[in-house]
């Protein structure tokens, strides 16, 4: 089942400005882990607006759950959607981790037992049981963007949508956020999508929506998107290392596979040097 369609999308942010989004058309099916990659201005973050129902496509179709948004439906869409932005400080709102995840759960009225139980069990996803009484602030990026996670999976949203998440935070940060939602996936069906310029996290995905300027150059899997690595550099997309490593081992005559982990280039480079 489709999670999110869009037919021949566009959109203006005003009558007279020009287009930022032209005859866009996808699917998302439920469960997939989907990346939405371009560089800045390729529309990507205006697509992830209208999937929240912050704008209307101003033409064509963009469906949420089979829907399209209207005014009685807008808040009830969104209640089976989490967010997690570029900057975690502006979603905090409690003054400690505990009651920070805890915010959206009394909004919509949880029992109080029911709050605490599932406080402990989205901190425990996220590995951020330990921190229940530190201040949000005080935490690193990757521990806030991990504690924001699990503000917006407290709700159990079907759809969870990182906007830039990891895009203001360091290597290890990065890599403790990437985690966590791996292992969210692992053990939960929620559908993931990842708004990102970094190719490196498209790795993880199992499809890739490519965006430049305003339009989708095409919607496939990350091997395959990678065999069109000149074309991605061409849009201004850094290669992920290994697909760059492998392209300076063929000028050298080395022919390896283009293998998209680590672990796989070194098994490979690993076999051709005992193979000599």
């Amino acid at each position: 089942m489709a999670i999110v369609q869009g037919e021949r999308v566009n959109f203006s942010y005003d009558e007279e400005g020009p287009r930022v989004l032209h005859d866009v058309s996808f699917t998302i099916d439920r469960g997939k882990w989907i990346a939405i990659v371009g560089h800045n201005g390729s529309g990507k973050s205006t697509l992830a607006k209208l999937m929240i129902g912050l704008y209307l496509p101003t033409e064509g179709s963009l469906k949420m759950f089979g829907e399209d948004y209207t005014e009685q439906n807008v808040w009830n869409i969104r209640e089976r959607i989490g967010v997690v932005f570029q900057n975690p400080d502006n979603q905090f709102v409690g003054t400690t981790v505990q009651d920070d995840v805890a915010f959206s759960l009394e909004n919509r009225g949880v029992p109080y037992e029911e709050m605490r139980e599932r406080v402990m069990e989205v901190l425990r996803q996220v590995s951020m049981e330990q921190f229940l009484d530190a201040e949000p602030h005080h935490l690193s990026g990757g521990q806030k963007q991990r504690v924001a996670i699990a503000g917006a999976i407290a709700l159990h949203p079907e759809l969870l949508i990182l906007d830039e998440a990891t895009s203001m935070l360091d290597p290890q940060g990065r890599e403790d956020v990437m985690r966590t939602v791996t292992e969210l996936k692992e053990t939960t069906d929620v559908t993931v999508i990842s708004i990102t310029h970094d190719l490196e996290e498209v790795l993880l995905a199992d499809e890739v929506l490519v965006m430049n300027e305003g339009k989708l150059l095409f919607q496939t899997t990350p091997e395959e998107m990678f065999r069109h690595g000149k074309k991605l550099e061409e849009i201004g997309l850094d290669l992920p290392f290994t697909l760059r490593l492998a392209n300076l081992l063929e000028r050298e005559e080395i022919n390896v596979a283009h293998e998209l982990t680590e672990e796989k280039l070194v098994e490979q480079l690993w076999t051709l040097y005992f193979n000599k």
